[in-house]
């Protein structure tokens, strides 16, 4: 369930069936004998900072996990969704929320914001966190190796990894003096991103454009804001609205083709449909590893045991289809270091 105001200003509680609605399936009515059940199984409460539909890397990759450790859905456990739908300040009360329901376990993601509220929430309740920035600078917890305490996750190391991007763009596109960076401002790491990516181009001598979309409407007029800023190269931050759905990630690459502006994606699958070049890790494996944590933790281990997980894999990807149009050689030494070269 979620909370949600009615017109009369108190808070509603948008249930099971509306969840399924919102990321694609199909309304299940469930007899009165399934649903005790139900109720009876151990239960995961999942408390996110975002809305339901910029989230489906992480409703299919977290399953994928449970599945792997043996749980099932419906099955031997139950599950319990909240999301703050971009409101920051809902959170304290939908944590609290899923610590009345007495769930067994507490996943969050969507920033750091939604751990810290489960954090505040309760001390015994176990909490897997996913967050795209160092949770010891949160204050999620104290160290990497033994995280103590009732709190464990991973940390997908989003914002680190744009100051590497920066750099990748700069060495294929050395030229381009003046950069852009597009960036949603409501994404869960959307400040972190924009600072380690200003500090990275300081570095490099370039100048910082910022522009903004908060959604796919707003693409269009970013990109015009670009082009008249005089950008030679954009950045495309891994906020949620540019990497989840493949219709947003599609017309990205549309954009940077028509304005023949040298783009930098996180995910390799935007250089597979005509994207310039990439670099990043998958999210989805990201998910699924917490969703084995989670099932860890039900099995009985102690979340303050399980050291806080990071990528170990890390994907460069060159379209040289896409280089050739827009008038880019690509350098030998990029070439050699790149996982995925399209020709």
């Amino acid at each position: 369930m979620k909370q949600e105001n009615n017109a009369g200003g108190r808070p509603r509680l948008i249930g099971r069936r509306d969840l399924i609605a919102i990321v694609g399936g199909a309304a299940v009515a469930w007899p009165l004998a399934a649903r005790a059940q139900e109720r009876a199984l151990p239960l995961i409460g999942f408390l996110n900072g975002g809305a339901a539909d910029r989230a489906k890397g992480f409703l299919v990759g977290i399953p994928s996990g449970l599945n792997e450790m043996g749980f099932v859905e419906g099955r031997n456990f139950a599950a319990e969704y909240r999301w703050a739908d971009d409101h920051p300040d809902r959170l304290p009360a939908l944590a609290a929320d899923l610590v009345q329901r007495r769930v067994a376990v507490i996943v969050t993601g969507g920033g750091p914001q939604p751990a810290l509220a489960a954090k505040a929430a309760t001390s015994t309740i176990p909490i897997v966190f996913f967050t795209g920035g160092d949770p010891v600078k949160f204050g999620l917890v104290p160290r990497y190796n033994r995280p103590g305490s009732n709190l464990t996750g991973f940390n997908f190391m989003i914002s680190e990894l744009e100051q590497k991007r920066v750099g990748l763009l700069h060495e294929l596109v050395p030229t381009a003096g003046v950069v852009a960076a597009l960036c949603d401002p409501h994404g869960s790491a959307a400040a972190a991103i924009l600072v380690e990516v200003a500090g990275a181009a300081k570095s490099l001598g370039l100048e910082l454009v910022t522009v903004n979309a908060s959604d796919p409407g707003q693409f269009d007029a970013a990109f015009a804001q670009a082009e008249h800023a005089g950008a030679g190269a954009m950045l495309v931050t891994s906020v949620e609205l540019f990497t989840v759905s493949r219709a947003n990630r599609d017309r990205l690459v549309e954009l940077a083709v028509k304005h023949r502006l040298p783009a930098m994606f996180s995910l390799s699958e935007t250089v597979e449909t005509g994207g310039l070049i990439s670099y990043g890790t998958d999210p989805v494996d990201g998910y699924r590893q917490v969703g084995i944590y989670v099932g860890r933790i039900l099995k009985g281990e102690n979340p303050g045991d399980l050291p806080i997980m990071q990528p170990t894999k890390f994907t460069l990807a060159i379209n040289l289809k896409t280089a050739k149009a827009l008038g880019i050689t690509v350098p030998p030494t990029l070439l050699a270091l790149a996982d995925d070269v399209i020709e």
